[in-house]
């Protein structure tokens, strides 16, 4: 896991008062997710607070598509990333989320990440808007495969490629290895038909289905406020929504630390960790019962 980020008490309190308000007065969110939900369980965001890329820029879809040499070198990179990806955990932001939709405060959470940690903390209400890491389908067919099966297939083509890995997990879920064990890699083809195999999800480049987009923004119709999370929005497939929202006449509030494309947009900013804000809100919201009558508020003093 990777420790939160912090910021002073005054800072934080402030930043709950305003969030409580915002939700208070919206009972059915629209909420948008990004990286910055993911951080805390150890899969890296790509870009800094500034909204500018953190390092080298992911896979294209066309180059995945196009260059053998580029699929190998994917390939190679998530088999030995795959593993650090299936063993990540719910964040406790991906928990209070959950909470609020099962207390009746989300009416719809739409994530653009592909880890699937929101279903993994309960949330049920969930549009993977990029698609999900843990399937693989043929480009060619209708053959479809989870990812943990397909990792079993990389490692039966290419034994002792894994011990080779060098260097941390990024963004994409995959980890740097040496060129020449990514230029020698064998690439398991579709069973059926022996066409192209790609991850369930939209790499950058790509079209994000138009019948995912549309049920989305049926859901946003149904909503009376947005709250997007851990995001920057500077990819479109994102951002769209709260352009929409702002023509609907609806309120924007943003929880990220740093910069948003839609800054100018926003009814409200909250800068805080989303990991520590978000279950600091649900207390606020819904207060846990006293277990006996004459139990204190919190700070109280006794006479």
């Amino acid at each position: 896991m990777v420790p939160p980020a912090t910021i002073e008490a005054p800072a934080m309190a402030s930043a709950l008062e305003a969030l409580h308000a915002f939700v208070t007065a919206h009972p059915r969110l629209f909420v948008l997710t990004g990286a910055g939900c993911s951080t805390a369980s150890g899969i890296p965001d790509y870009r800094d607070a500034e909204g500018r890329w953190k390092g080298a820029e992911p896979i294209q879809h066309a180059r995945f598509m196009g260059e053998p040499r580029a699929r190998q070198r994917y390939w190679a990179r998530s088999l030995v990333g795959w593993p650090h990806v299936a063993r990540a955990r719910p964040s406790a932001a991906h928990h209070a989320l959950a909470t609020l939709e099962a207390r009746g405060r989300v009416g719809q959470l739409v994530t653009q990440n592909v880890d699937g940690l929101h279903q993994g903390a309960g949330s049920r209400r969930v549009i993977d808007l990029h698609g999900r890491l843990d399937r693989v389908d043929c480009q060619s067919c209708a053959w479809q495969e989870s990812r943990g099966d397909y990792q079993r297939r990389l490692l039966d083509l290419n034994p002792g490629l894994e011990p080779h890995a060098a260097g941390a997990l990024r963004p994409d879920g995959d980890v740097p290895v040496p060129p020449h064990l990514a230029d020698g890699l064998r690439v398991p083809a579709c069973p059926q038909c022996g066409g192209i195999v790609k991850p369930n999800v939209v790499f950058f480049g790509g079209s994000v289905p138009r019948r995912r987009v549309d049920r989305a923004m049926a859901r946003l119709e149904a909503a009376d406020a947005v709250l997007t999370v851990g995001t920057s929005l500077m990819v479109y497939s994102g951002y769209r929504f709260v352009r929409r929202a702002r023509e609907r006449g609806l309120a924007v509030a943003a929880l990220n630390l740093g910069r948003t494309r839609a800054d100018d947009d926003l009814a409200l900013k909250v800068e805080a960790p989303c990991q520590t804000l978000l279950p600091a809100l649900l207390d606020a919201l819904d207060p846990p019962s006293s277990p006996c009558k004459d139990t204190l508020p919190r700070g109280a003093a006794r006479s």
